[in-house]
């Protein structure tokens, strides 16, 4: 599936800004499930300084430096991206005889033990803490000898099923377990709840953020700049060293787990999902912040827009006519 991705932010500055500095992650990775076909990221005003670097994460990031004085900041991001449908989650072996007791004891700390990669995804990260009220809630769905895969596809089914999805019921830095207790929140809450209930359980995840193609209701044109950033969840699942395992996977693997629309898959939860970054949680992969000289309050506008290349080319050609 090719998908083009519109992301525009935009700051109305109240009063002047002397200086600004900002760092982003608006460049879509490049994964096995997608190959990004093009990008380009145009900033006004024409930034003095930028430089783009990779995270500790792998994800591309740019960083921008504004030193005239400006009222207004765009920042507008155009991918277009080659998705692939995911493969299912494995049900055979090896993967079958991980359960999540296993993989639990697999991350335990232990003197002198080989290190993996994937344990630096088992700790409490900002907005995600490790608490026994998330290991409660996650505990029906991770029954005794269950392999790791169907414990966590089961307690993603338990969130949507039991937490409402609600618009404007949280706000960006909202903590997870606020957004546990109150029983509602949206796709970021819900994945920062799965985060800390597979982590209380000693078990590696980690926060994905991106794009998921919608579909606007029936007989409704879609909207340019209707659309929204998305959230889900990847769960590591090692394998045992005797293990006849794939060339993809030598040692685990990745699994991808939107508890938003109870859709999961290997590589992603579906060819219509585009990974932007990964990270702990939210906080390491923003898709823009900084700091700025200045008292001034703003308001700020984000639009985003998934579709296909050529309808999005019409909906432009019909906006612009």
């Amino acid at each position: 599936m090719l998908l083009r991705i519109l992301h525009r932010t935009r700051y109305r500055y109240h009063g002047a800004i002397d200086m600004a500095q900002h760092m982003v992650h608006l460049r879509p990775v490049d994964t096995a499930s997608q190959r990004v076909r093009s990008h380009e990221l145009r900033i006004d005003p024409e930034p003095a300084a930028r430089s783009e670097t990779t995270d500790v994460f792998g994800n591309p990031r740019t960083f921008f430096s504004l030193q005239s004085i400006h009222s207004m900041l765009t920042v507008e991001a155009d991918s277009l991206v080659e998705t692939h449908a995911p493969e299912p989650l494995p049900e055979g072996p090896p993967w079958r005889g991980m359960n999540w007791e296993r993989v639990r004891e697999h991350f335990r700390y232990r003197a002198q033990a080989p290190f993996d990669a994937a344990s630096e995804f088992l700790f409490a990260s900002p907005y995600v803490p490790r608490d026994d009220a998330f290991a409660a809630f996650a505990r029906p769905a991770f029954k005794p000898g269950l392999p790791a895969l169907e414990a966590a596809r089961a307690l993603m089914e338990r969130i949507h099923n039991e937490l409402s999805y609600e618009t404007h019921s949280t706000e960006v830095n909202t903590p997870a377990l606020d957004a546990l207790a109150q029983g509602k929140g949206v796709c970021q809450d819900f994945a920062h709840i799965m985060l800390g209930c597979l982590r209380s359980l000693g078990l590696p995840a980690r926060y994905v953020s991106g794009y998921l193609l919608t579909r606007p209701p029936p007989g409704k044109p879609r909207l340019i700049g209707a659309d929204a950033s998305h959230a889900w969840v990847s769960v590591y699942v090692p394998l045992p060293a005797s293990a006849d395992v794939l060339e993809a996977a030598p040692t685990g693997a990745w699994f991808d787990f939107d508890p938003t629309n109870n859709r999961c898959g290997w590589g992603s939860p579906g060819e219509d999902y585009v990974t932007l970054a990964i990270g702990r949680d939210f906080a390491d992969v923003s898709p823009m912040r900084g700091v700025i000289q200045s008292g001034a309050r703003h308001t700020l506008a984000v639009a985003v827009t998934v579709a296909p290349p050529d309808e999005l080319e019409q909906l432009q050609t019909a906006e612009d006519a």
